[in-house]
């Protein structure tokens, strides 16, 4: 308790400084704050967050879901697998270095080799400098992904970090996980962790035409949410993320905040550990887990309406969206499956949720438990921070794990490549299959999807895997997380939001 209270005195005293701060100064809160500022350590949405202020990608997602240049000013197809992209000249990093080829192709190999990162680079057969400014990817197969995949090369300063020591180390203390030489809007003036991170802007940034006019900003991280709202509402903050439900209205009320909503594409899901529990390994009691947990009444009741209630990964307008699949709430058919799975009396087992990372996380598994006490499930919950909670969820610390995922490339078979595949270190496939499913069949559909440019052989491919996985009951699909921002008037937060929920902050204006 008391470091809890010294934390909170802390997040006080930056509040209570933080209207004295000048126009150009953004104050802005999230629930938590980064776990490291290498930018390889966790694929996380903190870490793409953090990402887009301190780093630039080759290219970048617009509010159209399409491609915008970035580092990468043009690209051309060469073949089927090989792929061109042609550099900004004069582009300085932080140290003040120029960046060159070799540092993009230096990137592309140490994303290849993280543990998060490798899975969704596992295509890309090679990187090669042709010259100082062009840079060519050559994938093992036809692929429909490269310029999605690309979205996540943010090029680091080679010199800076192999003389720094550039090694990835997962919830470690490496040189990269506490130095930054990138090439985005902002540097990072001041960083205590669990306290605030003080960003300045690089007045060196290549980005001539960014309407941004934010000169510094200071990360808080306030856990509590009614405390984040309350942060703005009083004026001590101007930007919060994410805005619970329970205070949307309250919110849209007040004259002096805007709010900006958006239906939201980051699937919530509980993992069901099938090498960890015994029960677990058997689909009837994974189906009948699927049926005793009220999915739509989590949505209506605790997320308050705002979100989606979901029998799979993929959102509607994904291609493998399957439009045959239904949430299946029925108590009374999960204790028939219980019953003819041999466990009527039902079992104990352990769950543990993150508190800080998704909206209502905790209150959601709470709910959970409480519904799989229907069925005699008797479950032991954990909840902590996500600081903590990665770390135990790598450990695969308990029979059932929250994840939440938004498909890193807005397409259905990023879900299946680190939530549902087989886990295999070597590839990064499943790093984030803390269920330990396994199907081959899911497996061959998804690796063939990836090298398939049919739109309509793509669709029927990723539509069949989920029908495999409903099924199976692979995992248990509970909602797709709407998004919501919130900022006091003058702030204009709208036109660099979008739905990964990375804010190009660097871009952001504050006219009053």
């Amino acid at each position: 308790m008391k470091t809890i209270r010294n934390l909170a005195t802390a997040t006080a005293i930056m509040l209570g400084t933080a209207g004295l701060a000048s126009a150009q100064t953004l104050n802005f809160a999230y629930d938590a704050d980064p776990v490291s500022l290498d930018p390889h350590e966790q694929l996380s949405g903190g870490t793409l967050q953090l990402s887009h202020m301190v780093f630039d990608p080759l290219v970048r997602w617009n509010k159209d879901l399409g491609f915008d240049g970035r580092l990468a000013e043009s690209w051309d197809r060469v073949d089927d697998t090989t792929v061109r992209f042609n550099l900004r000249k004069g582009v300085k990093f932080h140290s003040g270095d120029e960046m060159k080829a070799e540092d993009v192709v230096y990137t592309i190999e140490r994303l290849k080799n993280s543990p998060d990162f490798k899975g969704i680079f596992s295509g890309w057969a090679s990187a090669t400098a042709v010259d100082d400014y062009t840079v060519e990817v050559k994938t093992d197969g036809p692929s429909p992904l490269v310029l999605h995949t690309a979205t996540y090369v943010f090029p680091m300063d080679k010199d800076f970090y192999t003389e720094g020591g550039d090694e990835v180390v997962k919830h470690g203390n490496s040189f990269a996980s506490s130095n930054v030489s990138g090439t985005g809007p902002f540097t990072i003036a001041e960083r205590e962790q669990g306290v605030k991170v003080v960003f300045e802007r690089n007045p060196d940034y290549w980005d001539t035409n960014s309407p941004g006019n934010v000169q510094t900003a200071v990360l808080t991280p306030i856990k509590e949410a009614p405390t984040r709202v309350a942060a703005l509402l009083a004026g001590d903050v101007d930007f919060i993320a994410p805005v619970p439900p329970t205070d949307l209205e309250r919110i849209e009320a007040d004259e002096n905040v805007n709010l900006v909503t958006m239906t939201g594409t980051r699937i919530i899901t509980l993992q069901l550990n099938q090498k960890r529990h015994e029960a677990l390994a058997d689909p009837k009691v994974r189906q009948a887990i699927v049926h005793a947990i009220n999915n739509e009444g989590i949505v209506e009741k605790i997320m308050k309406g705002f979100g989606t209630a979901a029998a799979q990964q993929s959102p509607e307008g994904y291609v493998g969206y399957n439009p045959d699949l239904t949430p299946r709430f029925d108590v009374a058919k999960a204790k028939a499956l219980m019953e003819e799975a041999g466990y009527a009396d039902g079992f104990e087992a352990t769950m543990m949720c993150p508190n800080n990372r998704y909206v209502n996380d905790y209150k959601i598994c709470e709910a959970a438990a409480a519904m799989l006490a229907k069925i005699n499930i008797k479950i032991d919950l954990t909840t902590m921070p996500k600081a903590q909670y990665w770390p135990k969820f790598d450990e695969r610390a308990a029979d059932i794990m929250m994840i939440g995922w938004h498909a890193d490339t807005e397409d259905s078979a990023n879900f299946n490549e680190f939530l549902t595949m087989t886990p295999n270190a070597d590839t990064g496939k499943g790093q984030y299959n803390s269920g330990n499913y396994s199907n081959a069949k899911v497996d061959e559909l998804t690796m063939a999807s990836l090298t398939e440019t049919d739109p309509a052989k793509r669709a029927e491919m990723l539509q069949e895997v989920e029908k495999i996985l409903y099924d199976d009951a692979a995992y248990v699909p509970l909602h797709w997380q709407d998004l919501a921002w919130a900022a006091r008037k003058g702030v204009d937060i709208e036109p660099v939001l979008n739905v990964m929920n990375f804010p190009y902050l660097g871009d952001l204006v504050i006219s009053e």
